[in-house]
């Protein structure tokens, strides 16, 4: 029999639901509703009868003060009438609430067999609008289904048991065009090239491939999976400065890995770095006893599809990378960074297939919060960035840091061991994931994309995380990987790549029947981890699994002929050499341009006047004072407070957070990095940042992605700094997001900024321990017009750094501490480097040049300012980075509860300017001698010194920021609460 609980609120509550619904629907422009009501509620199948659904099943579903409950049978004969919508998830989609409703209800109920949720919603308004309502707010095609009146369901299993099938594919017998018209229908996103690779391996066996054999090739060869294109040959042609063309044979070898050889040749016996660009994750030394690893992933075009589930199995992935890391590290922290296009976006300008960006913002929010939240791990830092290219294709970046026991940092698979599969079951959700990824999306995506979306399920990977770190420590495995782009096809096949693997596709346990075993193999269903475990000690391995509740199979045997063979029952449905599998693909040959800087200002290599115009300013509107201006860049979406994001995330559980996202003396001033004591018995801290600015890199406005690149690293390095890092061991990853790099141009700024990771990276002596890009990220669409329309990201450079601090008590925030306190700039302010700042955006103006960074001065002043710190007379400290020194102070002013009174700047510029390498640090007056002659080492001297580092004023007891420029004319004078007001405009 199959129920229907349908749950209301009951009479006189609010229906907060309907309310959000509502808004939503203002927020787009869809008129004619006149009001909506809405409702939860549970499919319940078994042979429980009315009685126990009315009583028992009610009692625990339903919250009897605040809702009411309505019991229906459902038949197959009930005719579809009324108008409520129903919406209930596709097959195959995770359901976590209804499985954690399932086991509730069977251990107090007998006969209950399956369960469903459902959400109804009566609407009442025009047919059109209400027609909207469902398209834009109520249904997301990529996961859920929409019903119309009255539920006629039979069941709410998922397909009947599964008939063997091998299925054979004729490719030796096609053209060139029947080969590219298979790899876009059956979503393999293979080239020709690779496609004729795959036909000539098949045909000198004399045989056509199985679907899951050619599956197997494509997850293997995806640009998610094996990064052919940066690891490609590019010519690359500089046409602003030809003795920069060169040719690449591995750009991604040649550029940021070889910088990281270049640092570790340098550090020579006292390289600090363990595990680079090998593995899940980068490690590096932390304690005696302990490593420390990060990885930082990207999860955009599942994200595109379906905020929640994209960003929410984005966290859970990336947290399995530290844990699938040598032998498996401890996950401590989460980072997240966000790329959306505005919130205010209007309705009607959204292309078709394109979900308004506020939804974008608060799925995505939500994904990222539940999951590391519900897992118990503190998301300590991020960021998020709004630009209207990101309309199509929002980024969403998540990272994990982890602890690892020293000298377990390596495992290997031994031929012999048998292969485990740890945690969730595997159904259809997440099919095509790694190849899906390595495409554009368009208006047509979530039909044919669809399955590419998975559901997390964070509690069954806390249970699979516990499992496997008391398995580790008691030495039952020797090698794990985790489970994510490519399923079974990646873990296993890149586990046994030196042995080999025979797995047993029968074997793995399924959400639901129905299965073949292609899908079987190449889903990407989530929580799961693929271990190399001896059969003496598989045993003892279940038992510890079955004790955390969750669950172990052995779905095959590593095996010593370098071959990896798939088998369904006593059936081989694949066969392929492990040597083709990871070394056959043809590399990509790819042209590559820089034409240089195209619009206002000139990059690095201009040659703009240093504070001229580049074109005469047009402005719309009166000019804005100082103060003003002030006010309008604090209320910028890419400045302003993401205290609604923040305060979602549970940034101090395991009570390791020791500087948090937000500080000050109301806890809501924004910190420049976050600082985590992962281990009780030392005081040695993790530094977590990240720096970022795609503007900087943008052509159209005179920038140039190489000085985007270096300047992003130097953005995380000062933000390390900050509260207390040693540059002297901070390691950094890169993750490049980026459009169609088949386009020469696109991926000319690609390899422009790869060179400036290089060069930086060298200057700095950071290593780059990890990274991982993401390509074609594009969405096209045809408009009313009938023409083709594509909408490109920005080229978006997030560089994470990994920094330590010996002591946490000494960490260091940038909130003001006392009155009285002098207040010194470091670095050096160009007053011509406003282009593509956010004084010009907020002023409608074109001035000045995207800033540059002093690649020989720049290190010089992270270590004199380090230096500084750990003499323990700085108060404080903040960077300089969007609006300038004018919104440093307002910060640092407005988070400690204190006034500044600073005569700095000579002009307007200087205070907005956005150059590089820039702070601002707060030390007792008795105490500048000392901090400054720890700058003088480091800088070459006295004198030198003294152009870097200068006082600039005092804290006041006053909460006032005010500044006074020259002839003592006041350039801003405003109260911390105008300032923080403008600072905490509602996000969205």
């Amino acid at each position: 029999m199959l129920w229907e609980l349908q749950i209301t609120p009951a009479d006189g509550e609010p229906d907060f639901a309907a309310a959000e619904v509502l808004s939503d629907a203002e927020a787009l422009g869809i008129d004619g509703l006149k009001s909506v009501r809405t409702g939860r509620g549970y499919l319940i199948e078994g042979t429980v009868d009315r009685h126990a659904v009315e009583g028992v099943i009610a009692s625990i579903l339903v919250d009897p003060v605040s809702e009411r409950a309505a019991v229906r049978e459902v038949s197959a004969g009930d005719a579809a009438e009324g108008e409520d919508l129903h919406v209930l998830l596709k097959p195959g989609v995770t359901d976590n609430v209804a499985k954690s409703a399932l086991e509730s209800l069977r251990r107090r109920v007998e006969g209950v067999d399956a369960v469903a949720t459902v959400r109804t919603y009566h609407v009442d308004g025009d047919a059109e609008a209400v027609d909207r309502l469902a398209a834009k707010v109520l249904v997301n095609d990529a996961i859920e289904t929409l019903h119309r009146g009255r539920l006629n369901l039979r069941t709410i299993g998922v397909g009947g048991a599964y008939e063997f099938d091998r299925i054979t594919v004729p490719l030796r017998g096609m053209d060139d065009d029947a080969l590219m018209t298979l790899s876009k229908e059956g979503l393999l996103s293979l080239s020709l090239e690779e496609m004729r690779t795959v036909q000539a391996y098949f045909a000198k066996q004399d045989r056509d491939p199985t679907d899951v054999e050619l599956e197997t090739v494509a997850q293997t060869w995806s640009e998610h999976c094996s990064h052919k294109t940066l690891a490609g040959r590019i010519e690359y042609r500089d046409e602003q400065e030809p003795g920069r063309s060169r040719r690449f044979e591995n750009m991604l070898k040649e550029t940021v890995f070889a910088a990281t050889m270049t640092v570790k040749e340098r550090l020579g016996a006292g390289d600090w770095t363990v595990s680079v660009f090998k593995d899940n994750a980068g490690v590096v030394t932390f304690t005696d006893t302990h490593d420390v690893c990060i990885k930082v992933e990207t999860h955009n075009h599942p994200s595109a599809l379906e905020p929640y589930g994209g960003a929410n199995t984005g966290l859970g992935g990336v947290i399995r990378d530290p844990l699938g890391t040598g032998l498996g590290a401890k996950p401590v922290c989460n980072t997240d960074v966000f790329c959306f296009a505005p919130p205010d976006t209007p309705g009607e300008d959204l292309p078709p297939g394109v979900l308004h960006p506020k939804a974008v913002m608060h799925g995505v929010v939500a994904g990222v919060r539940d999951y590391g939240n519900r897992m118990g791990i503190p998301t300590v830092n991020g960021a998020v960035y709004f630009d209207e290219r990101y309309l199509g294709n929002p980024l969403v970046y998540c990272g994990n840091v982890a602890v690892l026991p020293v000298g377990m940092s390596e495992g290997a698979a031994k031929p012999g061991d048998l292969i485990v599969a740890v945690g969730g079951r595997t159904g259809r959700d997440g099919i095509h994931g790694a190849t899906f990824s390595s495409v554009e999306l368009t208006e047509d995506s979530e039909e044919t994309s669809g399955g590419a979306v998975q559901i997390g399920n964070a509690v069954e990977e806390k249970k699979v995380a516990d499992a496997i770190l008391t398995a580790r420590d008691e030495g039952l495995y020797n090698a794990i990987t985790d489970c994510g782009a490519g399923g079974f096809s990646s873990a296993v096949g890149e586990m046994g790549e030196e042995t080999g693997a025979e797995v047993w596709l029968d074997k793995c346990p399924l959400k639901y029947e129905g299965l073949s075993y292609d899908e079987i193999w190449i889903s990407e269903a989530q929580e799961r981890m693929v271990l190399s475990v001896p059969e003496a000690n598989w045993d003892r391995f279940r038992q510890i699994c079955e004790d955390e509740a969750t669950e172990a199979t052995a779905i095959g045997r590593f095996t010593d002929g370098r071959v990896l063979t798939l088998k369904y029952g006593d059936h081989e449905v694949g066969r392929l050499d492990m040597a083709f599998l990871h070394d056959g693909r043809p590399p990509v040959v790819r042209e590559a341009v820089w034409k240089g800087a195209r619009g206002e200002g000139r990059g690095a290599r201009g040659s703009a006047d240093e504070g001229s115009e580049v074109s005469p300013p047009t402005p719309r509107n009166p000019p804005l004072s100082a103060t003003e201006t002030l006010k309008r860049i604090l209320a910028a979406p890419n400045v302003r407070s993401k205290e609604w994001i923040i305060r979602q995330y549970d940034h101090e559980v395991q009570g390791g957070s020791v500087v948090k996202p937000l500080v000050g003396v109301m806890s809501d001033g924004p910190s420049d990095a976050a600082v985590v004591k992962p281990l009780a018995d030392s005081s040695r801290g993790v530094v977590v940042s990240c720096g970022m600015n795609p503007h900087l890199g943008d052509p159209e406005i005179g920038g140039d992605p190489y000085q985007m690149a270096v300047a992003s690293i130097d953005e995380a390095l000062r933000n390390a700094v900050c509260v207390g890092a040693d540059p002297a061991k901070i390691a950094i990853l890169d993750n490049f997001c980026w459009g169609n790099t088949e386009k020469p141009e696109v991926l000319g700024s690609l390899v422009r900024a790869s060179l400036g990771c290089h060069d930086a990276a060298v200057a700095y002596g950071t290593p780059f321990v990890s990274g991982k890009d993401s390509l074609y990220n594009e969405f096209s669409y045809v408009d009313a017009d009938g023409h083709k329309r594509t909408v490109a990201i920005p080229p978006s450079l997030l560089i994470t750094a990994l920094g330590q601090i010996e002591d946490v008590q000494t960490a260091v925030t940038m909130d003001l501490k006392r009155a009285g306190s002098v207040l010194l700039s470091v670095g050096v302010t160009d007053a011509a480097e406003l282009g593509g700042s956010h004084f010009n955006l907020v002023t409608g103006r074109t001035k000045g040049r995207v800033p540059t960074v002093d690649l020989e001065t720049a290190p010089k002043l992270l270590a004199g300012l380090h230096a500084a710190i750990r003499t323990g007379h700085v108060r404080s400290c903040h960077d300089c980075s969007e609006g300038g020194l004018a919104v440093t102070l307002a910060e640092m002013a407005f988070a400690g509860g204190l006034g500044v009174d600073v005569t700095r700047p000579h002009s307007l510029d200087e205070l907005f300017s956005e150059s590089c390498t820039r702070f601002v640090i707060e030390v007792d007056e008795s105490s500048l001698d000392a901090v400054t002659a720890a700058f003088e080492p480091h800088l070459g001297g006295r004198d030198a010194t003294g152009d870097h580092v200068r006082p600039i004023g005092v804290v006041t007891q006053e909460p006032v920021v005010r500044v006074t420029g020259p002839d003592d004319e006041r350039l801003i004078e405003a109260s911390n609460a105008e300032l923080k007001a403008a600072w905490q405009t509602p996000l969205g």
